[in-house]
């Protein structure tokens, strides 16, 4: 079955129940599933280079202070929406001692405008990142996703998004199916997003689908590439 993670749930409502170090880092199971996996694809667009990238939702923080060890030429900059999360992400930033990683911003990836520069971000990133996101979030936050990447992504710039889909219309398991069908009696305006809807918006945000990377637990990486 697809992992489904407390803290971005808490975002949309629901409460998070992991447990706060004193410092308020918190610790999420799946973090340590799924890093690896993820990093792996990852690697092959960053590991090497120097640039921007924008992680958007970030949770407990855990993704970005690891990624930022594997690429220390890389600037990281964490965002979310949740109080517990900012000083979660803030904590392990400063516990890592990850000089590459920026303190995190309250971003609101449904918004019109992200207001970058009000936030001390930079306006172009080479990359954005956001993991098991937008299947516990409503519509818009995806939209906003994508039409952010189409502002802000660099031209051959990339989107990466970790989770669970639909491929063109289909569950790719039993267990993704049922858990899709959870998500939307807990809330409608959730579930597990289609491969195709995905690829519209890319259309229509200036960006092309790259490819798909399975991933374990029934997991995929989706990749879009910003046209040139």
């Amino acid at each position: 079955m697809a992992e489904r993670s407390p803290g971005f749930v808490a975002e949309f409502g629901k409460g998070s129940t992991l447990p706060a170090e004193p410092d308020g880092r918190l610790d999420a199971p799946a973090f340590h599933r799924n890093h690896a996996p993820i990093w792996s694809v990852l690697a092959r667009f960053l590991l090497g280079r120097t640039g921007d990238v924008l992680e958007i939702g970030s949770g407990t923080g855990q993704h970005v202070v690891e990624f930022a060890r594997q690429a220390p030429t890389i600037t990281w900059w964490p965002s979310d929406h949740l109080d517990s999360h900012l000083r979660s992400i803030d904590a392990w930033r400063r516990h890592e001692g990850r000089d590459n990683v920026q303190a995190p911003v309250r971003l609101d990836a449904s918004a019109p405008d992200w207001k970058l520069a009000g936030h001390g971000l930079p306006s172009s990133f080479m990359a954005m990142l956001s993991a098991n996101v937008i299947h516990i979030a409503p519509w818009r936050v995806t939209e906003g996703i994508f039409a952010g990447a189409g502002r802000h992504l660099s031209p051959g710039g990339r989107l990466v998004l970790y989770g669970p889909f639909r491929r063109d219309g289909t569950h790719n398991s039993p267990s993704n199916e049922a858990f899709d069908a959870n998500l939307r009696r807990d809330n409608p305006e959730w579930g597990v997003r289609d491969t195709a809807d995905l690829r519209k918006l890319s259309d229509a945000n200036g960006l092309r689908f790259a490819e798909l990377v399975e991933m374990p637990s029934n997991n995929a990486i989706l990749v879009f590439e910003r046209r040139a």
